[in-house]
C-alpha cells in the first residue's frame, strides 16, 4: 500500500469516527491534514482496543502489540505494507518530526481503562487526561510546529488537552458509569454527597459536575495561550477544536444534570460556525 492510499484510508477513518475532531483537521493543507488524520486513526485504534469487548488480559496483550508497533514507528523501522494506518503514520513520522514514543502514553491510559484504575484525587484523574488527550497535543505539535518556546508549547498542548478530556468525561459519565468506570476525583465525589458510581442523588451529581466544569474551563483558558504559538492554519485547526468542546462545555455547565439523561453535543451548524470563526482568526 503507498502513501497516498493509507493516508485515504486514514482521513475515511477520521471523518466517520472523529466528527469534532475532523472540523478541525479539515482547515490544515493537505499534508498536515494527512498526517493528522493517521495519527487520530493510531490513536483511535488504541482506544477501540481500550474500549472493545475483550477480556482484560486480551486487552492488554493486545494493547502491548501496539506498543511494539509504535516502537518499531519510533526506531525508523518498516511498517506493515499491508496497513494503512500505520504506512500512513510511518509516512507522517517521516515527513514531520513527530514524538511518536508519545503514543505509549495513550497506550498506557488505556491499560488504565483496561484494569479499572479509581482515580483519588484531581490530580490522578489530569494525569490519565494527560496521557490519552495531552498526549495527543504534543504529537499534533509536530506537526503543527510552534514559534517559540518548545516547552511551553508542549506544556500548554498538555493543559489544553486536559481541558478537552475533562469535557469529555463530564459529557460521558453516564456511558462510562456503564462501562465500569469512574474518572471523577473520588475526593470530590465524597465531598459533594454523591454515590461513589455517580448513580446519584442527582443534585448532587449536578452540583460536582459544575464543580468541575469549571476546573476544565480554567484549562482552556490556560491552555488556549497555545493559539498564539501556532500558524494561522495550525492555529485555525485547534481553535476549531477546542471551541467546539468549549461551547459543549458551556452546556454542560448550564445545565450540569442534562448530563444524566444522555450525551450533550452541538448541531452540525454550531460546530460549522466554530470552524468558519476559528479560519477568521476568532479565539476559540
Amino acid at each position: 500500500m503507498n502513501p497516498a492510499e493509507a493516508y485515504q484510508r486514514c482521513e475515511e477513518i477520521t471523518r466517520t469516527e472523529a466528527r469534532n475532531f475532523s472540523y478541525g483537521i479539515r482547515l490544515l493543507p493537505k499534508p498536515k491534514r494527512q498526517a493528522m488524520s493517521a495519527l487520530y486513526a493510531m490513536a483511535r485504534r488504541i482506544d477501540d482496543v481500550g474500549d472493545g469487548p475483550l477480556p482484560t488480559s486480551q486487552k492488554l496483550a493486545r494493547l502491548a502489540e501496539l506498543r511494539a508497533d509504535v516502537d518499531t514507528l519510533a526506531a525508523g523501522g518498516a511498517p506493515n505494507p499491508d496497513d494503512p494506518v500505520l504506512v500512513g503514520l510511518a509516512h507522517a513520522v517521516g515527513r514531520y518530526p513527530i514524538p511518536a514514543a508519545a503514543l505509549h502514553e495513550i497506550i498506557a491510559g488505556c491499560e488504565q481503562d483496561a484494569v479499572g484504575r479509581r482515580y483519588d484525587t484531581p490530580e490522578d484523574t489530569e494525569e490519565y487526561c494527560r496521557l490519552v488527550a495531552g498526549s495527543v497535543g504534543r504529537l499534533s505539535l509536530g506537526v503543527f510546529g510552534a514559534k517559540g518556546d518548545q516547552h511551553v508549547a508542549s506544556e500548554l498542548a498538555d493543559v489544553l488537552g486536559v481541558a478537552l478530556q475533562l469535557t469529555n468525561i463530564l459529557r460521558d459519565i453516564v456511558e462510562d458509569r456503564d462501562m465500569g468506570r469512574v474518572y471523577l476525583p473520588a475526593s470530590d465525589i465524597e465531598r459533594f454527597g454523591c454515590a461513589p458510581d455517580l448513580t446519584g442523588p442527582s443534585d448532587a451529581v449536578g452540583a460536582l459536575v459544575a464543580f468541575e466544569a469549571e476546573r476544565a474551563e480554567r484549562h482552556f483558558a490556560e491552555g488556549l495561550g497555545l493559539l498564539d504559538m501556532l500558524d494561522r492554519r495550525s492555529r485555525a485547526c485547534t481553535g476549531a477544536m477546542a471551541g467546539i468542546y468549549r461551547r459543549l462545555l458551556a452546556r454542560i455547565a448550564s445545565s450540569p444534570t442534562a448530563v444524566l439523561s444522555g450525551r450533550l453535543s452541538l448541531s452540525t451548524a454550531e460546530k460549522l460556525k466554530v470552524a468558519v470563526r476559528s479560519l477568521a482568526g476568532a479565539t476559540a
